[in-house]
């Protein structure tokens, strides 16, 4: 069993900020990718940011430059900073992460609960 929690939604004024953080545990060996998601009401869920194990990052073109994505190996987080909010971002917000439970083991995906983000124009 797997599980992943985050926490740090809210609602904030645009030009605000919030950080965002997921924390997995359970049965894993490793995980290979974590990152976040979001799906505002009436659209597709999409990527805005993820990191791999060795720290490379891809962003959405409509956070780059204002969201930050980290992650702490040893502990198995990751975290999303985000600035300068628009009321664009407002969405729920889903951590996700690629992760093995074994040495020889493929790789599987699997999703937080997510967690609310609302900004107010």
């Amino acid at each position: 069993q797997v599980q992943l929690v985050e926490s740090g939604g809210g609602l904030v004024q645009t030009g605000g900020s919030l950080r965002l953080s997921c924390a997995a545990s359970g049965s894993i060996f490793s995980i290979d990718v974590m990152g976040w998601y979001r799906q505002a009401p009436g659209k597709q869920r999409e990527l805005v940011a993820h990191i791999t194990r060795g720290g490379n990052t891809d962003y959405a073109d409509s956070v780059k430059g204002r969201f930050t994505i980290s992650r702490d190996n040893a502990k198995n987080t990751v975290s999303l900073q985000m600035n300068s909010l628009k009321p664009e971002d407002t969405a729920d917000y889903y951590c996700k992460m690629v992760y093995r439970s074994g040495r020889f083991s493929e790789p599987r995906d699997y999703w937080g609960q997510g967690t609310q983000v609302t900004v107010s124009s």
